[in-house]
């Protein structure tokens, strides 16, 4: 196969991010037609579909793979540019991190205070469940993320950062009423807090109480902020699996409780990156690896 055009590729990206013909045409200062035609050119170059015409349009498998080559092309003429002194414009380098919710609030950003301000970075963070991070990746949407999959994404670099401790609280008067024994009965039909619909970290204990025979109960309540969350397990909606770090101050006020001791949880966390040789995306690296050697678990 020929070399691909980078002005295709690039119109390709276009369209992604702008989610239509007409707003990438209007970005790129181009017509629609000429849009239209790029990326039918492109796809028959590569003898794929690159693009679902949905609305807004979305990548196909293969036109992930080519809208991440034109983010890490982008990134890697932004850094020589910087290095040739030729940027110009004084524009800071943006960096696009996707991180779950509980890393986020407790330890993640004292990672990015560490890089010094005068590196001109300005972060884009993306909150997503662990689980789906690397998703991200894969589609080209973000640089790097903080994952639950040690099995790298094309293209990109994984690396251990550690494991986070959760423990199964709730609030004394909660735990006393409705957290009786047999536990794996009553915690299966307890009211439960979790983060959204895409967590399952409290049905996986459940299921790890009751042998797979149920999940967690149906009556639940969904708060979609970190601190939220033990917030809300420590005023009595439900109980939940809260992080070490936050449970422990709730537990020494009294505010909650360990309701099955010796069933802690350990979620093992991974840093994924693109591999490219871009002196940002090493600075955050390695500042994202020291400060987790210090907050997580090995």
């Amino acid at each position: 196969m020929e070399d691909l055009p980078l002005d295709q590729v690039r119109t390709l990206l276009a369209v992604v991010d702008e989610g239509t013909f007409d707003a990438a045409a209007a970005a790129l200062h181009v017509t629609p037609s000429a849009i239209s035609q790029r990326v039918k050119a492109l796809e028959q170059r590569t003898g794929r579909v690159l693009l679902l015409r949905t609305r807004p349009v979305r990548p196909t498998e293969s036109g992930e793979v080519l809208v991440r080559l034109a983010r890490q092309v982008s990134r890697l003429e932004r850094d020589a540019y910087a290095e040739l002194g030729l940027s110009g414009t004084g524009e800071p380098t943006r960096v696009s991190i996707a991180v779950n919710a509980d890393s986020l609030a407790i330890w993640f950003l004292d990672a990015l205070v560490r890089l010094p301000a005068r590196s001109r970075l300005c972060f884009e963070l993306r909150r997503e469940d662990e689980s789906h991070t690397a998703a991200l990746l894969r589609e080209g949407t973000v640089m790097a993320a903080v994952t639950s999959s040690p099995d790298p994404v094309p293209g990109c670099s994984v690396r251990r950062l550690g494991a986070m401790r959760y423990l199964p609280v709730a609030c004394p008067a909660f735990a006393a009423e409705l957290l009786t024994e047999p536990l794996e009965e009553s915690v299966a039909a307890a009211p439960v807090v979790v983060l959204d619909r895409r967590d399952d970290f409290q049905d996986e204990f459940v299921r790890r109480l009751t042998g797979d025979r149920t999940g967690a109960s149906t009556l639940r309540h969904y708060v979609p902020t970190s601190e939220g969350f033990a917030e809300a397990v420590a005023a009595g909606l439900g109980w939940g699996m809260v992080p070490e770090a936050q449970a422990v101050p709730l537990l020494r006020a009294g505010r909650v409780v360990v309701f099955a001791p010796g069933r802690e949880a350990d979620a093992p966390l991974y840093w994924q990156q693109w591999k490219l040789n871009s002196p940002a995306l090493a600075a955050v690296a390695d500042a994202v690896m020291g400060t987790a050697a210090r907050a997580l678990r090995p």
